[in-house]
């Protein structure tokens, strides 16, 4: 074991690493055969051929000893002592701020190491709206934006009752590296993330350690406290890429509904795009849950979109805008666990603000949902719907891009989450630019 692990190092280092596949269940890989890469397609032409649309990754014949050190010496405990979750941070105070940055696709290989023994994860294509493949390597290159209720790991082992998916793969020791491999794959600019409860110990300083800043905001009553052996809270958790953006203000939200606070929460960021002073506000939020808590959400989302108002406003940062001056362009990325449906899905779809839900753009008539976007079986049943959102100003934003929803076949008979997918929950993720020229912004 011990040459085989000091091999692997040095395959690594020489970047001379053999390249394979992810085994289906119960195979191994056969050496020599490459990783299939994220795909592209154009919206009304899934027959064309499939084009990467990035590099794929290559995976060296390293250890499971070794990726388990090397996430380990990411994953460090902080201090007990944490600030007040409801003060706003200091944009000019940078927390995450890490002068030993790693190689991303280091990390992804660890990834894949690790979980050679998984079948791979659903192949989803990412689908150009326009036709066009945009540059993301550009000034003004579109924003990505990933969208996901990654599914609380003390929820999932203790209280959700997943009953076609084994304990074992709900392991926190290999999902952990699902949920890290899936936000690799895709390299989102922005991360808005629901039911973190390893926030502290495994994502911040993975993701600081990746270029990312960090906010978190857990749960005043979370239901993780409820699990024996729990990780603490859960709540949001919103990371932006330090080298594409700086933050100007935060506000960390307690949702209201009918003048009394609710245990569910919003963080709300407003950043300044690095190159071209472009502003965009970005807001994570979980709704409450369950069937007969409608009339709630509704008054959740009445109470966000009040302060989503306030804030874009006066600019992100307080200071009220001038008269020649527009509102800030906002994204708001949850679950909402409201089917399209329910009254919160119309507040949005009919908010002042001008929001549009970028996964209808997906449908023939660009006016449709997904059919799913979570899709489980519980001891009540199985429960396939659309309750994950990732709302944009149309007027100031446009999508070029969107990732697709796998088919039934690839969720497989056991459903979500399984050996394959971390959560019973489904990335969303889309690319987004602005309609107006920077010059007219800055």
């Amino acid at each position: 074991m011990m040459k085989a692990a000091r091999r692997c190092s040095a395959v690594v280092n020489q970047l001379c690493v053999s390249r394979r596949t992810r085994p289906a269940a119960g195979t191994r890989c056969p050496p020599g055969s490459e990783v299939t890469p994220v795909g592209t397609r154009t919206r009304g032409t899934c027959s064309q051929p499939r084009t990467p649309a990035r590099g794929p990754a290559e995976v060296g014949p390293m250890g499971s000893n070794s990726s388990s050190r090397f996430f380990g010496t990411l994953a460090q405990s902080l201090n007990s002592a944490q600030p007040d979750p409801y003060l706003e941070e200091n944009p000019d105070r940078d927390p995450d701020l890490d002068p030993t940055q790693m190689d991303p696709d280091q990390l992804l290989r660890e990834c894949e190491e690790a979980l050679q023994r998984r079948p791979a994860r659903p192949r989803r294509d990412l689908v150009h709206l326009n036709g066009m493949v945009p540059c993301r390597h550009k000034p003004s290159a579109p924003i990505r934006i990933m969208q996901w209720n990654i599914l609380a790991q003390a929820l999932g082992e203790g209280k959700d009752g997943f009953i076609r998916c084994p304990l074992e793969a709900l392991n926190w020791q290999e999902r952990k590296y699902l949920i890290l491999e899936e936000i690799l794959t895709y390299r989102p600019d922005i991360l808005c993330l629901q039911e973190v409860d390893h926030y502290y110990d495994t994502l911040q300083p993975i993701m600081a350690s990746l270029g990312y800043h960090g906010s978190f905001l857990a749960k005043p009553w979370s239901p993780c406290l409820d699990v024996e052996r729990n990780n603490g809270p859960d709540g949001c958790a919103l990371f932006y890429r330090r080298s594409r953006f700086a933050l100007q203000a935060t506000a960390h939200l307690r949702l209201s509904a009918m003048m009394l606070p609710t245990n569910q929460v919003a963080i709300v960021q407003t950043l300044s795009c690095q190159l071209t002073g472009q502003r965009l506000c970005v807001a994570v939020t979980h709704l409450k849950a369950r069937s007969g808590w409608e009339r709630l959400r509704s008054a959740q989302g009445a109470d966000l979109l009040q302060s989503l108002c306030s804030i874009t406003s006066q600019g992100g940062n307080g200071t009220r805008m001038g008269a020649t001056q527009s509102a800030v362009p906002l994204v708001v990325c949850g679950d909402f666990n409201a089917e399209p449906t329910e009254d919160v899905y119309r507040r949005f779809s009919s908010s002042p603000l001008g929001l549009n839900s970028a996964y209808k753009l997906l449908s023939c008539d660009g006016q449709t949902e997904p059919p799913f976007t979570t899709w489980k079986i519980r001891p009540t049943g199985e429960s396939r719907s659309t309750l994950d959102y990732i709302w944009y100003t149309h007027d100031a934003l446009s999508v070029d891009s969107v990732l697709d929803i796998p088919t039934e076949e690839q969720i497989g008979p056991d459903r979500l989450p399984s050996y394959h997918y971390p959560s019973d929950h489904l990335s969303l993720l889309c690319d987004i630019s602005f309609r107006e020229e920077p010059h007219r912004l800055m």
